[in-house]
Order: C-alpha cells, then structure tokens, then sequence
C-alpha cells in the first residue's frame, strides 16, 4: 500500500488529505483515520504507521471502491512532513577501487528541511559554498518505538520506504560545508521526501531495489542498494542501539557519490526508486550562480562539474 498526503488546489482548497496511491489516482482515507489525532500532518500520519495493522482491511476497501483523484486534479505533499528525526548515512556505498568497508557513521539532518513533490530546492543566499549536490537515497520509514533492534529483527522497526534526495552543499571534493554534515545537509528545503510511503510489505528485500536520478533529463544515479557497504538490518541494528526511533522517522541509507552532479538555477530533478515511486523537484538560485554540467566523480576529480562557476553574488 501507497500512503501519501495531498492537497486540492481551487475550491474549496484542502491541505495535507491522508490518501492511498493507486493505480487509478489518490483516494481519499479520512474516514477510516478520521479517529486519529491530527493536530499536524505528521502526528497523522504517526498515528497511521502505529495503528495500521488494525486500519489495514478499511484502507484496503476505501482504495478498492475509490473514487480516485487523477494526480493531474492533486498536488502531493511529503508524506512525511516533519519527522522527529531525520538519521542518515555518510557514504555506505562501495566506490571506485575501494576495498574494504568504511567504519559505518551518520549524522542528523533538520525536519525542518523537509519538502515534497513539485516543491522547490531553494540554493542558500551565500557564497562559501563550493557547489550543491544532489544524494538520490534510500529512506526507510521506521515504525516506533524502535530501541535495541537486533540484525536478525531488523523488520520489527521498519513501516516502509520512501524516496529522499539529500542535497547537500559542498565545501571542497567530497567534504561537506562546515566540515559537519548536519550544517551543508540542513539548509530549509534541502529534504525532497516522496512520493509515498510503501508499506515494508511490497518491498521484500531492501537490498535490492534500483534508484535513479534525472537532472533536466539527463541520468546522474543509477545504482542498486544491494551495493552497500553496511545493508539495512545492520543500519537499523546501529541507529537503534544509539537513539530511540519512533514512528514516522526516516532512515537515509546513503548514496553511491559517483552519480553526484550539480543542483542551480532553474533544474528540474526526478527521483525514482522501483517499486516505490518518483517524484520531482524544481530549483531556484537567489544568485544565479552555474557550474558545468557532469557527473561528479569523487575525490580529486578533475571533472567540471566539481569547480564552481559563480555568476553573481
């Protein structure tokens, strides 16, 4: 099952609808979560991941009989709108000659940085960053409270997955500005999450799924999460003996960086993961900065898309 929120643009305008994505268009669940607390989207949503075993067979015949929405008549928002913590992963891809595993690490990314479908990556009003980047990744949607999980019951803290791109500002190579990933990564709007959760269900090993990036057309990431370096039930054994996660927070499980290229003005990016869905994003630039086009390449890369152009400010 699909589960997303939306909006209905005109009139009468609604905001933040709980829905399921079908084959024919979004239908509407308020009915069967109508009980819920909802005081914010994401409380809802929470509320949906704790109690979906039981809501499952009145979601299920709410889909069933629609009536669906097109997604022409709809605008879908990030299904989840503020998570409690956004955890991810540095790295956790094997990359060029590399041969041996990296000590596995991540940091925390703001909630506040979260936007969804449609919306727009709006680059910082500043000039010490060295060029922004896109990270095409993974999310894993925790169901909570989540503390201790051992590899072998990795699935007991997982709800589902969704699509996250990770942008990121860079300050030199591969090393993020302010040489912390929780300052280059956290920038409002740096948080494209969508375009639905896919209940864990519909996606029967983690570690073999494809994701793909476009940047106005043109394929950038193409990789297979089979090639982590530290696969899901390990990133959930490690995250949850160091913090509780609880429902609706979102596990990044990294990027492979040989699919990196540059974010500016005016790009049109898509995200897709198989099995889960694509999303879109659009971009805007205050200073109307540029870099040449290209796939990054990693360290010492002489590739042009790793040296900055800047047209203004």
């Amino acid at each position: 099952m699909k589960l997303v929120f939306y909006d209905t643009p005109g009139s009468p305008e609604r905001s933040y609808i709980p829905g399921v994505l079908t084959g024919n268009g979004v239908v509407n669940i308020e009915p069967a979560v109508a009980h819920l607390p909802n005081w914010t989207p994401q409380v809802l949503m929470s509320g949906i991941i704790d109690d979906f075993d039981s809501l499952r067979p009145e979601l299920e015949r709410l889909a069933a009989i629609g009536p669906a929405l097109p997604l022409s008549s709809i605008q879908l928002r990030p299904p989840l709108p503020r998570p409690s913590k956004i955890l991810a992963c540095i790295g956790n891809y094997w990359e060029h000659d590399q041969r041996e595993a990296r000590p596995l690490n991540m940091f925390l990314k703001s909630p506040d940085a979260v936007i969804g479908p449609g919306d727009t990556v709006r680059l910082p009003n500043f000039t010490e960053a060295w060029v922004f980047h896109h990270e095409a990744e993974l999310g894993v949607v925790i169901k909570g409270p989540a503390k201790d999980i051992t590899a072998e019951n990795f699935r007991d803290a997982i709800f589902g997955y969704t699509c996250v791109i990770d942008v990121s500002a860079r300050y030199e190579g591969r090393r993020t500005w302010r040489n912390g990933s929780w300052m280059g990564k956290s920038f409002d709007t740096f948080a494209p999450i969508g375009p639905c959760i896919v209940t864990a269900d519909e996606v029967p090993e983690p570690n073999d799924v494809v994701i793909r990036f476009w940047n106005n057309g043109e394929l950038y990431h193409e990789y297979n999460t089979d090639d982590m370096e530290h696969r899901v039930p390990e990133l959930i054994r490690f995250a949850t003996n160091i913090m509780t996660m609880n429902s609706g927070d979102v596990l990044m499980c990294g990027t492979n960086h040989e699919g990196l290229g540059p974010l500016q003005e005016g790009d049109h990016a898509e995200i897709e993961i198989v099995g889960i869905g694509r999303m879109d994003i659009h971009v805007e630039d205050p200073l109307h900065r540029t870099w040449e086009r290209g796939v990054y390449m990693g360290e010492g890369s002489t590739n042009p898309a790793a040296r900055s152009q800047q047209s203004g400010g």
